[in-house]
C-alpha cells in the first residue's frame, strides 16, 4: 500500500504563531522539531496500518522545514521549492491514501493561524461556489486523481473543515483555537499518540476494505460566478479574491482566467490543474506584492 503524507505546519503539535513557523522567528527550530515529530507519529501510524512505501511532501513555505536527519526511515521526502503541484507535488493516482499532517483552516475561518495559501493576499476562494482553502482543494485535486484523504491532523478548526468535506476522514485535533494566535493544546505526547492511532487505524480500515468517500461536498452558493461554458462532470470552477486589485489584473493575461469583480479571478478544470495554476497566480502575486504572511 503506498502512502502519500503532505506536511504543512501552522496545524502542527503546540505551534500557534508567526514567529513558530517562519524562518527567522524566534521558535522556528523548536517549530521544526515539532513538526517533523508529527510527521514521524503520522509515519509509524502508516507503517502500521499496513504501508510499504510511504512519500512525504514537505508542503509548508520554504518547504525545506522537515529535519531530514531525524525524520522516519521509512519515509522518503520531497524537499524544496518551486514544486509544480505545491502541497501535493508526486501525488498520484498510484497511491492508495492521503494523509495530511499539520493542516489549517482557510482564511476568515476561526482557527489558529487560519489562512488560504498565502496569508494576507488571499482574502477568499471558492471552488465551485463553495468556500475553501487548502483542505478543500487537496481534497478535491486527490479525490480527482482517485487518491482518498483518509486522514488529517491539526485545531479543530481544520478537523471541522476536513469533516465537512469529507465524513469519512478520520481527523486528530491536536491543539483547541482561542482566537487565530492562541490555542489550548493537547500534551505533546498525547496528541502523536492521537495521530500514531488514527492514522494506523484509518489505512488498517483501508486495507481491509472499508469504504472511504471521495466525492466533493455540496455546501451552499456564494454568487461567484461559474464562468463562460458548462464544466463537464470532470471540471471544477475556482475563484480567488485578491487583497490587491493589482494582482488580480495582471492574472488576466494568462490564457482561461476570466474576471468576477476587480479583485476576484476565476477559472475552469480539473481540480488538480487548477491547483497547478494556482501556484502560478500565487508565483505573479508574490512578483507583485510584499506583504507578510500573518498581518
Amino acid at each position: 500500500m503506498r502512502i502519500y503524507i503532505s506536511a504543512d505546519m501552522e496545524g502542527i503539535t503546540g505551534l500557534v504563531d508567526a514567529d513558530d513557523v517562519q524562518p527567522g522567528g524566534r521558535d522556528y527550530e523548536r517549530g521544526r522539531l515539532a513538526m517533523t515529530e508529527d510527521v514521524n507519529a503520522a509515519v509509524r501510524g502508516a507503517v502500521r496500518g499496513g504501508a510499504t512505501e510511504i512519500l512525504v511532501n514537505d508542503a509548508h513555505g520554504p518547504m525545506r522545514n522537515l529535519m531530514v536527519d531525524t525524520l522516519h526511515p521509512a519515509a522518503r521526502l520531497i524537499r524544496g521549492k518551486p514544486k509544480t503541484m505545491g502541497m501535493i507535488e508526486g501525488l498520484t493516482g498510484a497511491h492508495d491514501a492521503l494523509v495530511c499532517v499539520g493542516y489549517h483552516a482557510r482564511a476568515g475561518a476561526h482557527g489558529v493561524l487560519s489562512h488560504s495559501f498565502m496569508g494576507h493576499e488571499i482574502e477568499d476562494m471558492w471552488l465551485d461556489e463553495r468556500a475553501t482553502g487548502e483542505i478543500g482543494l487537496v481534497h478535491a485535486s486527490a479525490a480527482a486523481l482517485g487518491v482518498p484523504l483518509v486522514a488529517l491532523t491539526g485545531d479543530d478548526a481544520a478537523c471541522a473543515e476536513a469533516t465537512d468535506w469529507d465524513a469519512a476522514v478520520a481527523t486528530t485535533p491536536v491543539k483547541y483555537v482561542r482566537s487565530r494566535f492562541a490555542a489550548e493544546l493537547r500534551p505533546q505526547n498525547e496528541a502523536r499518540i492521537a495521530i500514531e492511532e488514527s492514522v494506523a487505524k484509518a489505512l488498517t480500515e483501508k486495507r481491509g476494505g472499508a469504504g472511504f468517500g471521495t466525492g466533493i461536498g455540496t455546501g451552499t452558493g456564494t454568487g461567484i460566478g461559474t464562468g463562460t461554458g458548462t464544466p463537464s462532470a470532470a471540471t471544477s470552477t475556482l475563484a480567488v479574491r485578491w487583497q490587491s486589485s493589482t494582482v488580480a489584473e495582471t492574472l488576466l493575461g494568462i490564457p482561461g482566467v476570466t474576471a468576477v469583480d476587480p479583485r476576484t479571478v476565476q477559472a475552469i478544470g480539473t481540480p488538480p490543474d487548477l491547483f497547478r495554476q494556482l501556484g502560478v497566480w500565487m508565483r505573479v502575486a508574490s512578483a507583485l506584492t510584499n506583504q507578510p504572511p500573518y498581518c
